[in-house]
């Protein structure tokens, strides 16, 4: 009987995992995303506020963004708050060790949330000399009977803030490939927003949200929620997403900018697995005479399956005339989206559907021309070091690629 129940228990999640419904996403009518009514939709349906008054300075790979955090952490005067997915032991997490515990010792409130699974065996060399700092720690998540029908959810946030007054938002977390080759690998390519300005605010709200979760606190001191005047002229959108019957709002966002480009859209991301509706959402796109580029990881990827998996859309869509470049010197972890050369989209959320589904995630949109020509040169500088994938080239994919590549495409569904 009992080995009857567990099969049938089995079947029913691999159902649930890996075969439930897509969301046939698409938007109800066309949008000019340079109108002020985009503004307002994107307020409404991503249940954000669009905020004024900021200064965005985009960091390029970890030598510049890690110590633009450290010197931030160093000089904190109050409060710490981190949110990170991986934080591997090494050189760039004993840094980090360093200063969030010296800040901790110095009297400074350092609160760190970490994902039980992201970091998972991290704990002892990680976790402990934090709280024995005195720095709070929790992890998110963490395997208990109770949380079991949640495991799949993850932080996967990647978030920063400094005495309530900048903040540091991207998709890189803590570990020594970004700042140093591994074996015959250059580190990888990645980018952050270092932020100051009214944004700030609610980008540590989300911050506080899983402290929250994870420990039953809100934050209240008046040191967390800082009244912020205008420190430039970017405006922003701080966009937190967490799973809510398979929709979340980081998917509305990419959705609704994609459907309503009218002149240009360039992504960068480390794992290419869109769904149906966001491959047709690409396609039509395209079919309006949007110039479509798009810049993933080549040979150089921690995720080789995921890449063959990626790989075997590509057919469909470069008939449409969307353009694929696979990034040659190493792996590109960059996550980044530039819509009609005005809208900029940088933060955690991956092109998949773990980002868009499972994970909880958080993304700066930046309505800010200057911004936006500032991470196309990074992009166009990648796609400079990368190889355009043309029809021609993917049919000429070997045949064990494309034998595999027929059984990946079960990970869209999960990774």
């Amino acid at each position: 009987m009992l080995t009857i129940v567990g099969a049938v228990f089995l079947a029913w999640l691999i159902l649930v995992l890996f075969f439930a419904p897509h969301i046939p996403y698409h938007t109800e009518e066309p949008v000019d995303v340079a109108s002020d009514y985009f503004v307002r939709l994107i307020e409404a349906s991503c249940q954000t506020t669009f905020v004024g008054g900021n200064t965005i300075e985009i960091l390029t790979n970890g030598p510049e963004f890690y110590p633009a955090m450290l010197d931030a952490i160093r000089g904190a005067r109050e409060t710490v708050n981190m949110e990170v997915y991986m934080f591997r032991r090494g050189k760039a997490a004993d840094r980090f060790i360093d200063a969030l515990a010296g800040r901790a010792r110095a009297g400074v409130r350092v609160t760190v949330v970490v994902d039980a699974i992201g970091s998972l065996g991290q704990f002892q060399h990680v976790v402990r000399p934090l709280r024995e700092a005195g720095c709070r720690v929790e992890r998110y998540q963490h395997m208990t009977w109770y949380r079991l029908a949640r495991l799949n959810n993850r932080t996967h946030r990647e978030l920063l803030i400094v005495d309530g007054e900048v903040a540091f938002v991207g998709g890189a977390g803590i570990a020594d490939w970004w700042i140093e080759p591994k074996k015959d690998e250059p580190i990888w390519r990645d980018m952050a927003a270092r932020i100051e300005g009214p944004i700030v605010a609610y980008i540590q709200g989300i911050a506080a949200e899983n402290w929250l979760e994870c420990r039953g606190e809100i934050l209240t001191g008046p040191d967390t929620y800082k009244a912020l005047t205008p420190k430039g002229s970017s405006g922003a959108f701080a966009v937190k997403s967490s799973p809510a019957d398979r929709a979340t709002v980081s998917r509305v966002l990419f959705q609704t900018l994609i459907e309503g480009a009218r002149h240009r859209v360039r992504l960068g991301t480390p794992y290419f697995l869109p769904d149906r509706a966001f491959r047709q959402a690409l396609m039509r796109a395209v079919g309006r005479g949007v110039e479509m580029t798009i810049v993933v990881p080549g040979r150089y990827t921690d995720q080789h399956l995921v890449r063959l998996a990626s790989r075997r859309s590509y057919g469909r869509l470069l008939r449409a005339g969307v353009r694929i470049f696979e990034y040659q010197p190493g792996m590109t972890h960059l996550k980044a989206c530039i819509v009609d050369d005005l809208w900029s989209v940088i933060g955690s959320t991956n092109c998949d559907n773990r980002s868009f589904e499972h994970n909880d995630e958080v993304n700066v949109a930046i309505r800010d021309e200057e911004v936006a020509a500032r991470i196309t040169r990074d992009l166009e500088a990648d796609m400079a070091k990368s190889v355009e994938i043309t029809l021609a080239r993917w049919q000429r994919r070997p045949m064990w690629e494309k034998l595999v590549g027929s059984v990946a495409w079960i990970l869209e569904r999960q990774q």
